[in-house]
């Protein structure tokens, strides 16, 4: 399915702040690669959400047919 950027930026923000209350990471990433980007939540979920692993659904609305 592919997303909007609107659709995109709400996905990450979302997983971002659950990241940033502290759920748990759904990719395995080491020291390292946790000290290369700062230990940023938003970035995170930019790699969760690039490996099509989060676990959020967009619905749309469909169009009346009058």
């Amino acid at each position: 399915m592919k997303f909007t950027k609107y659709e995109k930026a709400r996905i990450i923000g979302a997983r971002a702040l659950q990241i940033g209350m502290g759920a748990p990471f759904l990719i395995k990433l080491g020291k390292k690669s946790l000290e290369k980007i700062n230990y940023n939540p938003v970035e995170i979920a930019k790699m969760e959400f690039k490996k099509d692993i989060l676990p959020i659904t967009i619905k749309r609305p469909l169009p009346e047919r009058g």
